[in-house]
């Protein structure tokens, strides 16, 4: 029983979490530019394409974020940028590994549907900044 009372739980608080955002509220591509600037772009460049003024030192270059889809057979890979962003998936670049940004887990929450139908609370920055590097990709 407790399971599902976790389960009804957790439903409210997403249902919530929906109603009290509306789509005006919701990260645009250009609410992550900023991020980007700030958090990659000395890595994966201004222009994301991995020749950032940090990517000459490493040993293996940062990847062109503006190939993700046409890598993933033209769909954006939503929740694979996610979990490198906050440091769930470990990368296996040699050297210095991307760093965790901690910073942008902070703040509030908003619904995030990363393909999947569920709407899952997702820091705000985070969101942002997956907007905008799905803004970057290139065309097929």
């Amino acid at each position: 029983m407790r399971p599902t009372l976790i389960s009804l739980t957790l439903g409210s608080c997403a249902a919530a979490l929906v109603a009290a955002c509306t789509p005006e509220e919701m990260p645009a591509a250009s609410d992550g530019r900023a991020l980007f600037m700030e958090n990659c772009a000395v890595c994966h460049g201004v222009d994301a394409k991995g020749d950032g003024p940090m990517a000459r030192a490493m040993a293996k270059a940062p990847p062109d974020l503006t190939l993700l889809s046409v890598r993933n057979g033209g769909t954006f890979p939503s929740v694979k940028v996610l979990s490198t962003i906050d440091g769930y998936t470990k990368t296996t670049l040699s050297g210095p590994d991307m760093p965790e940004f901690g910073a942008l887990l902070e703040g509030d929450l908003v619904p995030l549907d990363t393909g999947d139908g569920v709407l899952t609370p997702t820091p705000r920055k985070l969101v942002a900044l997956l907007e905008y590097i799905e803004s970057v990709q290139a065309a097929r």
